[in-house]
């Protein structure tokens, strides 16, 4: 299984899942057969990428607000 495709976060697999559109799009017996395998696996692999490179952008995102926050902490215990 695969997320939502056609959402503002998969732009850059954009190509892999019209590929694997147009694959679906020969019939049920293309699919069956497994002709659309290799087309999945990309899909699969160029939105596992796009996945771990926004998991990293709101990992760090969340590093610079608890270092934020820490600070705040450190100057209200300073100032006690």
């Amino acid at each position: 299984m695969h997320p939502h495709l056609h959402t503002k976060d998969n732009t850059e697999c954009e190509a892999v899942m019209i590929a694997l559109e147009e694959c679906h799009a020969k019939g049920f017996m293309w699919k069956a057969a497994g002709m659309c395998n290799d087309a999945k696996q990309a899909l699969n692999t160029c939105l596992k990428a796009e996945r771990t490179k926004h998991q990293s952008a709101n990992r760090n995102g969340v590093v610079s607000k608890k270092d934020l926050v820490r600070q705040k902490w450190k100057e209200i215990d300073e100032n006690r």
